[in-house]
């Protein structure tokens, strides 16, 4: 690189960094209110509430047709609620037209189900796709370093950048995901099922890559899953949605206590105790537990 590229490529770096927002310093970088979703007669929410803690995995739970995935996408934007309030970063969301939230859009990145890669386009570019976005003025030659970046942060290795998705496994699809979800360096991440698919190893190490990333990131992770083994692995809380509304709130012992029928069911059945007990035996998981208990032994 050319001392004239060098330049002005750290002059792009600085003007990118002017525009860049202070790290948010509440306690709940989302909050919902009286939040209703219907698709025709059918109400899927019913003036749910929520609060996400800032630097929480929070995981999201509930049986078929609860509406977990209508709930992120309606806090990402992609579904307009009949009613109620959302805040992300203490802005409310809710009506405001796109290019008022731009500067909250981009501090989120979102892990759909399946990874959801440009299948014509290599790692590398998938990547770059958000930050062609939100910074056309980058030159294709930093776009390229920060793609190479983003990918070996998620565990692939280094040549990945340069392979088509259909080249990779479905764990590997799944890193690739998450390398484009990180690209803008988020504050917030969405993931949709993010082990669904995955063999038991392979979704063991995503959830320890996940953990270590949220540590060291400093992102608060809004989890939908239905992984037993995640949820004991990683969450430090889960909240359940049912009967139209979140009902719950808390560490799975917290939840234990409650007298709900489907958490009861959920959180007590064969399944359950398997992970719980595969969960004792971890140190990774015995470490999430002591945080969830604010550092108890």
């Amino acid at each position: 690189m050319s001392e004239e590229d060098d330049d002005l490529r750290n002059q792009v770096l600085e003007e990118a960094s002017d525009d860049v927002p202070e790290k948010f310093e509440g306690e709940h970088p989302i909050c919902i209110r009286g939040l209703t979703n219907a698709f025709g007669d059918f109400v899927v929410h019913d003036e749910l509430d929520l609060d996400v803690r800032k630097g929480e995995i929070l995981g999201v739970v509930g049986g078929s047709g609860t509406g977990k995935s209508v709930l992120m996408r309606s806090v990402i934007g992609l579904q307009v609620p009949q009613e109620g309030d959302i805040e992300v970063f203490g802005q409310n969301i809710t009506d405001a037209e796109p290019d008022e939230v731009i500067g909250v859009r981009n501090r989120w990145g979102v892990l759909f189900q399946g990874g959801a890669l440009f299948s014509t386009l290599t790692v590398a570019e998938n990547v770059q796709v958000p930050l062609k976005q939100f910074y056309p003025e980058l030159k294709q030659e930093l776009l390229d370093e920060i793609a190479r970046y983003k990918t070996v942060l998620t565990g692939l290795p280094a040549e990945a950048a340069s392979k088509f998705p259909s080249e990779l496994s479905g764990g590997m699809r799944k890193r690739a995901g998450l390398a484009r979800a990180l690209s803008l360096d988020p504050e917030l991440l969405f993931l949709d099922e993010p082990t669904a698919g995955l063999d038991p190893i392979g979704a063991a190490k995503f959830d320890e890559l996940l953990r270590e990333l949220t540590d060291t990131l400093g992102l608060t992770v809004f989890l939908i899953t239905h992984d037993l083994d995640t949820l004991y692995a990683i969450c430090d809380r889960v909240a359940v949605l049912a009967d139209k509304k979140v009902i719950a709130v808390g560490t799975i012992p917290e939840l234990l206590e409650t007298d709900h029928p489907w958490i009861q069911e959920y959180f007590n059945g064969p399944r359950s105790r398997a992970a719980a007990q595969s969960y004792q035996g971890s140190d990774v998981r015995r470490k999430a537990l002591d945080k969830s208990h604010g550092g108890e032994a």
